[in-house]
């Protein structure tokens, strides 16, 4: 963990909807995306001294054949969350069938989600307000590994430009947690289950004919 500031006026958040909701789940048993990320940011902001500013969030989104419910959920999430202006990003979620050998002989074919292309997006996105100095600090809420190498490529703009720039990791953290890695070269921020909890969004959103 280098490069980072005690301090910064301006951070933007770039949120994994996906990956947060995993890492939550597991860690703290929460079955449905009910972070409420515009407060999950100015809470992780007050703790360390930061002025929150933008929220870009990036999620898949399921196919109605495939799943109606969730398709039915996210399609009224992302309306509430553009109209509390956060920046979504969305790419659809790609299926494929898998045939699985099962103990007495037989086998199953199951389908299989691919959430493509929102770690590049996101990648992009945090090189490209970097580039426009639109941050002092990039919040990512994600674990995924494959983000490594975007911390460096943050730190060697922000010197071109001649000033600091800092990227830190907020991730969901306990005893039950998968995972109490956040991504490398980043300013670990880990979130216990009370500050989370703190943060939820208690709106269902979910269908109608699903509730």
């Amino acid at each position: 963990m280098t490069n980072t500031l005690s301090t910064a006026l301006n951070a933007m958040a770039f949120v994994d909807g996906q990956n947060l909701y995993r890492h939550a789940k597991e860690a703290f048993g929460h079955h449905h995306p009910n972070y409420d990320v515009i407060k999950l940011h100015q809470a992780i902001c007050e703790q360390n001294g930061w002025r929150p500013t933008l929220v870009r969030f990036y999620t898949g989104i399921p196919s109605a054949e495939e799943s109606p419910m969730w398709a039915g959920y996210w399609s009224a999430r992302i309306l509430a969350m553009k109209r509390a202006g956060i920046l979504v990003t969305t790419r659809p979620i790609r299926y494929h069938k898998k045939e699985i050998e099962q103990v007495d002989g037989t086998v199953k074919t199951i389908t299989v989600p691919h959430e493509k292309g929102i770690d590049v997006r996101l990648a992009l996105d945090v090189i490209s307000c970097t580039i426009e100095k639109q941050f002092d600090v990039a919040v990512i809420y994600s674990q995924d590994q494959d983000l490594g190498e975007l911390p460096q490529e943050v730190f060697a703009i922000a010197k071109q430009q001649g000033r600091n720039a800092a990227v830190a990791c907020a991730f969901p953290s306990g005893p039950n947690a998968s995972s109490n890695r956040g991504i490398d070269r980043t300013q670990w921020i880990r979130i216990d289950q009370a500050l989370y909890d703190a943060c939820l969004d208690r709106r269902d959103y979910r269908p109608k004919s699903a509730r």
